[in-house]
Formats: C-alpha cells, sequence, structure tokens
C-alpha cells in the first residue's frame, strides 16, 4: 500500500460512514450538500467542486471506486512519486466536474442533476496506467481471457462517450470523460515538459558576461563533478527504464524485492 493511494482510501471511507451516521441520525443527507451541482443552481457552493470526490451513493459505488484506486493507483504512485501521483489525481477530479458543468451548461445533461463519487478522477488514473503499462494484462469478470490496459481503457471511453451522449441513465459519464481527458492532457503536458527539460539540460559550461565581448569560462573541477554526478543519475534513470520495461513485459508481480525497494524509492524522490 502506496501512501498517498492509502490516505485517500481512508478519507474515502471515514467519509462515507460519517454520511450514514449524519443519515440516519440527523436526517441529514450530506451528499446533497457535499455534491457537485450545476454552477447556476440555488444548491452550488464552491466547495463542492472538491468535496463531490469523496462522496459515494451505496457501499458498492465505495468498493467499485475504491477498488479500482488501489489496483491501479498503487502502481502510478510507485512510478510517479506521491506528490506527483496526488496532483494527477486532483487534476482529474476537477477536470471531471469540470466537463459535467460544461455538459449541463450545452444542455446535455440536466441542470438539476448532481454528481458525487471519486470515479472521474479514477478513470484518470486507470488511463494513466493504460498509457504507462499499455502491454499490462488484465483479467474483467466475466470475460475469461486477458485484455491488454490499452484496450481496455479505449473500450471503456468509447462506452463512456455513447452512453453519455445517449442520456440512458444516472452515471455521471461526462465527469467520467472529463477525468479521462484531463489526465490525457496533464500527461502529455509532463511529456513535454521532460522532453524539453532533457534538451536544454546543463553540460557543465557557465557562461559570464561581464565584458561586452561574451566570455566562456570553463571549471574543470566542476565539469569532473558534474560528469560524474549525471552518470551516476543516468545509471540510476536506466535502472528504472528497465525495471518499468520488466513491468510492462511481465507484470508487477514478477519484481524482486530488491527492484521493487528501488522503484519506491525513486518514486519518493
Amino acid at each position: 500500500m502506496t501512501k498517498a493511494v492509502k490516505w485517500l482510501l481512508i478519507v474515502n471511507i471515514a467519509t462515507f460512514i460519517i454520511s450514514g451516521i449524519a443519515n440516519i441520525v440527523w436526517r441529514l443527507n450530506l451528499n446533497v450538500l457535499l455534491g457537485l451541482f450545476y454552477v447556476e443552481s440555488p444548491y452550488f457552493l464552491p466547495f463542492q467542486i472538491i468535496t463531490h470526490m469523496f462522496m459515494h451513493g451505496d457501499v458498492w459505488h465505495l468498493f467499485f471506486n475504491m477498488f479500482a484506486l488501489w489496483m491501479f493507483g498503487r502502481v502510478m504512485e510507485q512510478t510517479w512519486g506521491w506528490k506527483k501521483f496526488l496532483i494527477f489525481y486532483f487534476v482529474c477530479g476537477l477536470g471531471a466536474a469540470l466537463l459535467q458543468e460544461a455538459g449541463q451548461f450545452v444542455g446535455l445533461i440536466s441542470p438539476h442533476d448532481y454528481i458525487i463519487g471519486a470515479s472521474g478522477a479514477v478513470m484518470g488514473v486507470m488511463l494513466a496506467f493504460g498509457m504507462t503499462y499499455p502491454n499490462e494484462k488484465i483479467f474483467i469478470i466475466p470475460i475469461p481471457i486477458p485484455i491488454k490496459a490499452i484496450w481496455l481503457i479505449i473500450g471503456y471511453a468509447i462506452y463512456e462517450v455513447v452512453l453519455g451522449l445517449l442520456n440512458v441513465d444516472k452515471t455521471a459519464h461526462f465527469a467520467h470523460l472529463g477525468g479521462m481527458l484531463f489526465g490525457f492532457l496533464l500527461i502529455l503536458y509532463w511529456k513535454f515538459k521532460a522532453k524539453r527539460r532533457t534538451n536544454h539540460s546543463y553540460t557543465g559550461w557557465r557562461t559570464t558576461s561581464t565584458h561586452p565581448n561574451m566570455n566562456v569560462s570553463y571549471n574543470k573541477n566542476e565539469r569532473s563533478r558534474d560528469y560524474e554526478f549525471n552518470a551516476q543519475k543516468k545509471e540510476q534513470s536506466d535502472e528504472i527504464d528497465r525495471i518499468l520495461d520488466k513491468i510492462r513485459r511481465d507484470g508487477y508481480a514478477s519484481l524482486s524485492e530488491d527492484e521493487k525497494r528501488k522503484l519506491f524509492d525513486a518514486s519518493n524522490k
């Protein structure tokens, strides 16, 4: 169990229990108070943009969201580290809220509907898993054969689009799509940022401008230290890449304890 996933599970389960107690003891429906209403509704409150992510309608709603969070979230947290994972999780949750509101604004969703649940954020995490480990095979009951993660995610996205446009049930399909969409955009942004940083990495040369004619000074000791540091970082990066390739090829369970420790240590840096 990873740190961020553990606390997300605790908070979601705790709010579900508190909500049940409040409903029984005080007849107070916290789902209505903390769920996200349309921005023009008289019941809309700004904090609902966050609080709706921690409310659930029943035990099964809570169970499936938390199971998916545990199943996919702990792997992505080990891959990214807990801080980056939490940023991603909440961006997906906010994206779910924004697309739901947009759907209500254009009339695809009733303005009287409100949403609860971590599904939008969890869908984003599932998409991240599918993009990061596309060849990882997953068993989905009752399908008798394993499905590659990337095809599962693509199929689920199509399913959400179709049901969202048909509007045949009360499920917040646009919120699910919002979590996936914003997760996809954030991953693209991170990849672009990482590529740009790599292309402009520090080479050991230092530029000074104490004279109109630009002078370039070079310190051999600094270059030696930089070379050793960069070589060590590259070695560590290559080892993590090897471990991630092994996960893609053979699954997370194939890792040795030492490899799991290295991946966990890297995720916390």
